[in-house]
């Protein structure tokens, strides 16, 4: 029998409980073990629930019991989630958490520890909810070297983007349908500026490259500035916006970034849409694989929690290497990126046709009825000569980067 605490009975919380209950049988089949939730920590009362008799509010009693193995960190945020997952290590308890707030800032000292005492702390469901890729990239892809990363990271803005592609919203009213649907907080700027994604990002290229990724040194933009008019030029060349992050990693140079990517149809990550999630790996010999699924959600990401404790079971008396090591990832600048890209520019089209490509070179076009304006996909060039080119024209309404 191996007993675990849960800490926060939210959402994913009480999804881990209920996988737990629910597929009982499968995982002591699978483990060789039965594993019971022996208490739950929250703050709240919850009257009535089957887990009434199991709810505590003091964190030391998990701490001091001897009889807890795991212990499950499902509070979100990053404190005290931060205090209770460490002083759970040093206590002796392996720690599972889905929190990539947590992880993207804490991961590295959680993970010296854990190897110090050899204990494990693992965190499948923080960068894919329910899809499984920290596995994937740890252990089936062990013998490659990763060269990208990219994908769509956060259901929220993939549903808000999805909405005012498919239904011409605008921002705001795909929005508050997100908020009314419970897939957006009532402040959504986590998910809407690009925080949530950036952090994930952060996690899976330390997990590729063996070092810490500093979330704070990367890129990142949020969708805000997307708009439906940018959809309907999208249309004309075939395309879609969706916020992706993304890291490249080539002759030792990494490149790590968050924001609106304009993708044509031919691209996999097209088709992903409402709150689904898809990332795509490269590898020098495997080449491009695809992991898609359930990003969020209370029982697809309680399920990839489950993982992670079934995996400590048959690991209870030793370290599970994965992880980054302490040393500190260089990462290059964004402006040394390639990108084409998408731009609105004020004027007449037979006007300035001449201007545009004699500065970004050939490049396609597209108007829209009644607009004083008209669209422009560029080729390929580096974010740094991008600026300094498009610095001499001051009517560029709207710029959005492009793998076109």
């Amino acid at each position: 029998m191996i007993y675990a605490a849960v800490m926060g009975y939210g959402t994913i919380g009480s999804g881990v409980v209920e996988v737990l209950d629910r597929n009982r049988d499968v995982i002591s089949a699978r483990t060789g073990e039965e594993i019971q939730v022996k208490y739950i920590l929250d703050l709240r009362e919850f009257p009535g629930d089957p887990n009434e008799d199991k709810l505590i509010h003091d964190f030391s009693v998990i701490e001091k019991d001897e009889e807890i193995g795991i212990v499950v960190e499902a509070m979100g945020g990053v404190r005290p989630a931060y205090d209770f997952a460490k002083a759970c290590l040093l206590a002796g308890k392996h720690v599972v958490t889905s929190n990539k707030a947590l992880v993207a800032a804490h991961g590295t000292e959680l993970l010296s520890i854990a190897r110090q005492k050899n204990l494990n702390f693992l965190f499948e469901a923080s960068a894919g909810g329910g899809i499984p890729i920290i596995r994937p990239l740890t252990e089936a892809l062990a013998g490659e070297k990763i060269l990208e990363i990219s994908g769509i990271l956060n259901g929220t803005t993939n549903y808000i983007l999805t909405k005012m592609d498919r239904e011409g919203q605008t921002f705001e009213e795909a929005l508050r349908k997100a908020q009314e649907l419970g897939y957006a907080e009532r402040n959504p700027e986590a998910d809407v500026e690009g925080f949530d994604t950036c952090r994930k990002i952060a996690i899976l290229t330390a997990l590729a490259t063996g070092k810490e990724i500093h979330y704070e040194d990367v890129y990142t933009e949020g969708i805000t500035a997307v708009t439906d008019t940018d959809f309907q030029y999208a249309a004309k060349f075939q395309a879609s916006i969706k916020l992706f992050g993304s890291s490249r990693m080539e002759d030792g140079r990494v490149t790590v970034f968050v924001c609106p990517m304009m993708i044509p149809q031919e691209n996999p990550l097209y088709c992903v849409s409402d709150v689904y999630n898809a990332v795509m790996v490269k590898g020098n010999m495997v080449g491009t694989l695809m992991f898609y699924g359930s990003g969020a959600g209370k029982l697809p990401t309680a399920s990839a929690v489950v993982a992670d404790i079934m995996e400590i079971a048959g690991n209870m008396d030793r370290n599970i290497p994965i992880g980054w090591s302490d040393e500190r990832q260089e990462l290059s600048p964004v402006t040394e990126a390639r990108f084409s890209y998408f731009l609105r520019v004020e004027g007449r089209l037979e006007e300035k046709r001449a201007e545009i490509e004699a500065a970004f070179g050939p490049s396609r076009f597209a108007e829209l009825p009644g607009m004083d304006e008209f669209a422009v996909l560029t080729g390929e060039m580096t974010e740094e000569h991008y600026r300094k080119v498009s610095a001499a024209f001051g009517d560029i309404r709207q710029m959005i980067r492009a793998q076109i």
